[in-house]
């Protein structure tokens, strides 16, 4: 029982991580408008999250669906891409893998709450520095063209074989870009995964006429 409390706990520990991750990334990198985010305060941060109901609904359907595959232990990364709308070309590819390490569940098996705690706050910490990382990588990825609506995104899970897939997840494509630059993260770790978390992203031309 205690190890099933702990993994429930990673688990809403990591998705609400990639809640978080998303809409940062789709602030910073100017997916949607800004004034369709509002500051929130999480992970001792001032962090960007969409106010847009069909937006908010959209990322919440998504991160439902992963939540259960990482329960069962059947999801082992996700990918936020950005896509190109004129063109379709995914122009960055942010990846989050995943590990199902199953640490430490025998601390809470004995009862060990301080241990427990100490834990938890570590991942705080270890999650706050990557999300210090993902904030300031405007400041080395190629600026994206300005435009209104020139960019969309994409979710992708990668799955085991045998978990089950709602039929509105298609199969799709990696989705990888070709000669792209690529950048790791920091990573962060809880009792029942550990996460790292890398961006790729295709090398635009200095100018254009």
């Amino acid at each position: 029982m205690s190890s099933q409390l702990s993994l429930k706990g990673s688990t809403r520990t990591v998705t609400e991580f990639f809640e978080y991750s998303i809409n940062s990334i789709l602030y910073q990198r100017a997916v949607y408008p800004s004034e369709d985010f509002v500051a929130v305060r999480k992970y001792d941060l001032n962090l960007l999250k969409t106010h847009d109901d069909e937006l908010k609904t959209y990322i919440r359907q998504i991160l439902q669906q992963v939540h259960r595959w990482l329960l069962g232990g059947k999801c082992n990364k996700l990918v936020l891409c950005i896509v190109d709308k004129p063109s379709c070309e995914i122009v960055e590819r942010w990846e989050f893998d995943v590990e199902h390490t199953a640490q430490g569940t025998e601390e809470g098996a004995n009862g060990d709450q301080a241990q427990l705690n100490s834990n938890q706050d570590e991942t705080q910490k270890q999650i706050r520095a990557l999300m210090r990382q993902i904030t300031a990588s405007v400041t080395f990825l190629p600026e994206l063209d300005d435009g209104e609506d020139n960019y969309t995104f994409n979710v992708l899970a990668y799955t085991d074989a045998n978990a089950k897939v709602p039929l509105e997840w298609a199969d799709s494509s990696p989705a990888e870009i070709a000669d792209s630059e690529k950048v790791q993260f920091r990573s962060f770790s809880t009792n029942d995964h550990q996460v790292r978390t890398q961006v790729c992203y295709r090398v635009q031309p200095s100018s254009k006429s």
